[in-house]
């Protein structure tokens, strides 16, 4: 056995004060629910949106299934309190904050002391709060390496199209683009996590459901881990692309036990292919999810 984490496959990103939304989530196979207090409200609905998020997170009851809220960013007169008022209400309950549109490394270590600030108030019957960051600027993008190493209490990157193609100016459609579109973009991010030891999540999709295949299919090649997603559709999508198959785990597995069982002194191989430190860990990280998704 591996020591298995949470899956992060699918992100269902809801806004709180949404609360048909919310009953969904509520029965929703996803692996993390995502409030947001961003993009999916008015300016004038932020302020009493606190409130929603921690009615949702109190008064629904959500199993062993992560949560978590979305920020507004630090450049806004919201985030302040977008990080108070829900860790001091609803805090044991919580497992992730997101801060979008992060630019630099200094936006996340501002928000990571906060948030360690406000834990030493609240009881927490488990592990600290994560914090994801969103990558969805050309600035950020430029400081992708740095943001992904700016502070302990990081566990996630996600890549956020909408807001970057509006950051570089991009205009996805207006010609015949030779290659993926979001292909640099998505691969910096990646790398930028594995850097850090960090998950890699792609960003919402809001097309026709064949290119949300598509696109989980591309992202979990470029060694992403999971996705956000806007519509409990989608969500047995990306909870199977992002899982490993019953054959992918059947292999890691051998791999693990023969690694284990070798003579240290010895070359490790099966069938002829030689198994070194990298294609061990590879392997274990593969066992661990399928573990944790129950296909193994």
């Amino acid at each position: 056995m591996t020591d298995t984490q949470p899956l992060r496959r699918s992100v269902l990103a809801i806004p709180a004060n949404e609360r048909r939304l919310v009953v969904e989530a509520a029965d929703s196979e996803a692996d993390e629910i995502v409030f947001d207090l961003e993009d999916s409200l008015a300016p004038s609905e932020k302020p009493r949106a606190r409130t929603a998020v921690i009615d949702a997170i109190t008064q629904h009851e959500w199993g062993k299934r992560r949560l978590g809220y979305r920020i507004n960013d630090t450049t806004t007169k919201w985030w302040y309190n977008d990080v108070i008022e829900p860790i001091e209400a609803a805090g044991a309950d919580l497992d992730t904050v997101i801060l979008p549109k992060v630019r630099t490394a200094h936006d996340v270590t501002t928000v990571a002391t906060l948030i360690e600030s406000l834990e030493a108030a609240v009881d927490r019957p488990h592990q600290r709060i994560d914090l994801y960051v969103q990558i969805e600027t050309a600035t950020g993008m430029n400081n992708a390496v740095d943001i992904a190493q700016a502070s302990d209490r990081l566990s996630a990157l996600l890549f956020g199209p909408a807001d970057y193609a509006a950051s570089v100016g991009a205009i996805k459609g207006a010609v015949d683009y030779p290659g993926h579109y979001w292909h640099y973009p998505l691969s910096r991010v990646a790398h930028a996590a594995a850097s850090a030891d960090l998950l890699a999540i792609g960003g919402p999709y809001a097309a026709d459901p064949g290119g949300f295949r598509a696109a989980c299919s591309y992202e979990r090649a470029l060694g992403y881990d999971g996705k956000m997603v806007i519509t409990p559709k989608q969500i047995a999508t990306a909870n199977t692309v992002f899982a490993p198959t019953k054959t992918e785990a059947q292999r890691a597995k051998q791999i693990v036990q023969h690694y284990r069982e070798a003579d240290p002194d010895d070359v490790v191989s099966i069938d002829g292919n030689v198994i070194d430190k990298e294609t061990y860990r590879m392997a274990q990280q593969i066992l661990s999810k399928a573990e944790s998704a129950g296909i193994i």
